[in-house]
C-alpha cells in the first residue's frame, strides 16, 4: 500500500568494487611496487644475457620469463588487494596449509639443483620453492592466533603460534635454509612484540637464537663455511662475495655505464641473489639508493597506515608482512656489501625467480588489503569520548 501511494523505495546499491578499491588503496605504496617491478626488468636486461648464452638460450630468455612471472604476480597482487581482510585470512590459511605440506614433503620429492640445499620442486618447465609461499601464509595465521589470544576466554594463541613458528624454523633449517628460517622467526618476533610481549622474554629468545646458531656452526659444514667466509679478514676475489664486493667498488657514484659491467659474466647468481651488485656496478650508488628508498617507502607507508588500525588481527598481520618484506630486502643487500653472511635470499620483486616474484606479489597484495582506508575513528577520538562519558 505504501508503495502504491508514495512509489517504490529506490534500492541503495553499494559502491562498485573498482572505484572503492582505487579510493581506499595506498597509491604511494602501489606506485613504489610498480617501480620496483620495472627496476627488476631493467636489471634483468643487464644481468641475465650471459647466463642465457651459457645455457644456450636467447639473450633475453630470462627477462621474458621474469616479465611473465611479474605480470602474474601483479595480477595476484591486485586481486588480493581487492579482498576484505576476512577473505584474505581464509585464503591465507588454505594457502599456508598447502605450502606447509609441500615443505614437509621436500625431503622425499624435492631437488637441490646442485646447490646443496633441497628447497625446490622441479616441474620440468619451472621450479617451485614452497618456503616463499609459506611466509605470507604463516604471518597471517600467526597474527590470527595472536589476536585470538587477546580475546576474552580466547585460545592460547601465543603458545600455538610459537609452536608453529619453531616447527617451521626447524623444517627450514633441515634443508638447510637458515636465511628463510631467520626471516620466519623475525616475522613472528615482530608480531609478538607488537602484541605486547614482555621485553625479558624477547631477550631470552634472542639468547636461544645465539645458542642455536652456535650449535648449527658446530654441526653444519654448510653453515660454518658461510660464517667463516664472512668473518675472514680477506675476501677471496674468485668467490661470489669477492666478485660482488669488487663490482660495487668499481661502480662508484654513477656507475660504469649501461651494459659495461663485468660482474654479470663472473657471478652465477647475478640475476638473483646478487642483482644489487649489477645495479651498483652499472648504475652506481644513485640507483642503489633509489632502490632502498622504494623499499623504505613501502614499509614506512604501510606501518603509518597500520598505526591507525584498531583491529588487532589486521594490525599484527600487516606489521608482520611489511617488516618481513623490508628485512628480506635488507638481508639481500647486506650480503652483497658483506654486512651479513651469505644466505641465498632474493631481492623481493627485483630478483629473477618465479616463486619469489609471485609469492612477493601475493604478500604485497595482502599488505595492500590490510592497509586500505576503512571507516573507523581514531583511537584518540575513542579515548576522548570515553573521558567525556
Amino acid at each position: 500500500m505504501t508503495e502504491m501511494v508514495y512509489g517504490a523505495v529506490p534500492v541503495q546499491r553499494g559502491e562498485p568494487i573498482l572505484p572503492k578499491w582505487w579510493r581506499t588503496i595506498d597509491k604511494w605504496a602501489m606506485s613504489c611496487i610498480l617501480i620496483l617491478f620495472a627496476v627488476g626488468l631493467l636489471l634483468g636486461l643487464a644481468s641475465s644475457p650471459p647466463l642465457a648464452a651459457k645455457n644456450g638460450f636467447e639473450p633475453f630468455h630470462y627477462v621474458q620469463r621474469q616479465a611473465f612471472f611479474g605480470c602474474v604476480a601483479l595480477l595476484a597482487m591486485i586481486l588480493t588487494s581487492m579482498m576484505t581482510p576476512l577473505v584474505v585470512r581464509r585464503l591465507a590459511v588454505l594457502g599456508f596449509l598447502c605450502a606447509f605440506v609441500a615443505l614437509a614433503m621436500l625431503p622425499f620429492f624435492g631437488t637441490d639443483f646442485g646447490k646443496g640445499a633441497v628447497r625446490w620442486y622441479s616441474l620440468g618447465f619451472a621450479s617451485v620453492q614452497p618456503s616463499e609461499f609459506l611466509k605470507p601464509g604463516f604471518v597471517v595465521v600467526a597474527a590470527w592466533m595472536l589476536a585470538a589470544g587477546h580475546e576474552l576466554n580466547g585460545p592460547p594463541g601465543r603458545t600455538w603460534s610459537f609452536i608453529l613458528c619453531v616447527t617451521i624454523v626447524f623444517m627450514l633449517a633441515m634443508q638447510p635454509d637458515f636465511g628463510q628460517a631467520c626471516l620466519v622467526l623475525f616475522g613472528w618476533g615482530v608480531m609478538y612484540f607488537v602484541a605486547g610481549a614482555p621485553m625479558l622474554l624477547l631477550v631470552g629468545m634472542a639468547g636461544l637464537v645465539v645458542v642455536a646458531g652456535t650449535v648449527a656452526y658446530a654441526n653444519s659444514e654448510h653453515f660454518a663455511r658461510r660464517i667463516d667466509g664472512f668473518l675472514s679478514a680477506d675476501v677471496d676475489p674468485t668467490t661470489q662475495l669477492g666478485y660482488a664486493t669488487n663490482a660495487i667498488r668499481e661502480g662508484g657514484l654513477f656507475g660504469v655505464g649501461v651494459g659495461e659491467g663485468q660482474v654479470k659474466w663472473s657471478l652465477p647468481d647475478a640475476h638473483t641473489d646478487f642483482i644489487i651488485a649489477v645495479a651498483a656496478e652499472e648504475y652506481g650508488l644513485i640507483m642503489v639508493m633509489c632502490i632502498i628508498t622504494l623499499y623504505a617507502g613501502i614499509v614506512v607507508r604501510s606501518l603509518l597506515r597500520l598505526v591507525r588500525e584498531r583491529d588487532p588481527f589486521i594490525r599484527l598481520a600487516g606489521t608482520g608482512l611489511a617488516c618481513m618484506f623490508g628485512v628480506q630486502a635488507m638481508i639481500n643487500m647486506g650480503v652483497a656489501v658483506r654486512l651479513l653472511p651469505a644466505k641465498g635470499m632474493t631481492l623481493p620483486f627485483v630478483s629473477y625467480g618465479g616463486s619469489s616474484v609471485i609469492a612477493s606479489g601475493i604478500a604485497l597484495g595482502m599488505l595492500l588489503a590490510f592497509t586500505r582506508s576503512r571507516p573507523q575513528g581514531e583511537i584518540s577520538e575513542l579515548l576522548g569520548r570515553g573521558r567525556m562519558k
